[in-house]
């Protein structure tokens, strides 16, 4: 039998501190450049477009290099690398029908939770402030959501999280809804979390059905790209808004989206993939 040239990790408890040492080391990278820099030149450039984008770069970086130091090389003896490769036309043809519907699902359940209130009131005018820091400048948004996200977040929670789990014999839709949940919980607001999950559940699938990193990176930016637009020209993540019809109808129309070409992609595709 061939042996695969690409590491065959787990992911233990272990893995998730390496993890959550990395972040820390990124983060600590970060709010030292700020600080020097408000020293040095005496303003800040924390709420920069341009900062916030490096930053997220610089947060991401460190925790895939500790996972791939500390755990992935002393065990395997190779160095942390993934499946790019891309699959037949068909798959692509079922997997974005796919995302839409989860997408059309997803908004309808955000919308049920509050953004009013004393609680969510609050939490969600800080979420609002935040989010428009990130679209003043167009570009950096585009560059920081529909690029840089997708390549590090899926390298994370599908590449390592998911496929550690299922590596180490953790049953696969179990390792798919436990990444969506961590991936979920990462974005620190329930208006997020929902969608995330959703999409963490649909990424996670199709990249283990196809074994391809690069499907759900490239499902992953069009779901963030399709945000984007949404943002910029309806000033609003809504397709109903968009479209000018009720949330009832995005619902209907995302749950025979996602059912059918569900049904297609996991009982009728034949995947062609190579992992070796």
């Amino acid at each position: 039998m061939e042996v695969s040239k690409y590491p065959k990790y787990t992911f233990t408890w272990l893995g998730g501190l390496v993890l959550l040492g990395g972040y820390i080391v990124g983060s600590i990278i970060v709010g030292l450049v700020s600080v020097l820099w408000t020293v040095v030149y005496g303003g800040s450039i924390q709420n920069e477009g341009w900062f916030m984008m490096i930053g997220n770069a610089v947060v991401f970086v460190p925790i895939i290099a500790a996972f791939d130091f500390f755990i992935v090389r002393p065990t395997t003896r190779k160095k942390l690398s993934f499946n790019f490769s891309p699959t037949n036309f068909y798959t692509y043809l079922l997997i974005f029908p796919m995302m839409i519907g989860m997408m059309f699902i997803g908004e309808f359940i955000t919308a049920q939770i509050p953004t009013t209130g004393p609680f969510f009131g609050e939490y969600y005018a800080f979420f609002e402030r935040l989010m428009g820091q990130l679209t003043n400048d167009p570009v950096v948004m585009l560059i920081t959501a529909v690029v840089m996200a997708p390549i590090f977040e899926e390298i994370i929670f599908r590449g390592i999280i998911q496929k550690g789990l299922i590596n180490k014999g953790v049953e696969p839709w179990k390792a798919i809804l436990f990444a969506s949940i961590v991936f979920g919980l990462v974005h620190a607001n329930p208006w997020q979390f929902v969608g995330a999950v959703l999409l963490g559940c649909v990424l996670g699938l199709v990249y283990h059905k196809t074994h391809s990193l690069l499907l759900p990176m490239l499902l992953h930016a069009f779901n963030n790209l399709c945000s984007s637009i949404l943002i910029f020209y309806t000033k609003s993540e809504s397709f109903a808004d968009a479209f000018k019809v009720s949330e009832w109808v995005i619902l209907a129309i995302g749950m025979i989206l996602l059912s059918l070409f569900y049904y297609l992609f996991t009982k009728k595709n034949k995947v062609h993939y190579s992992e070796m």
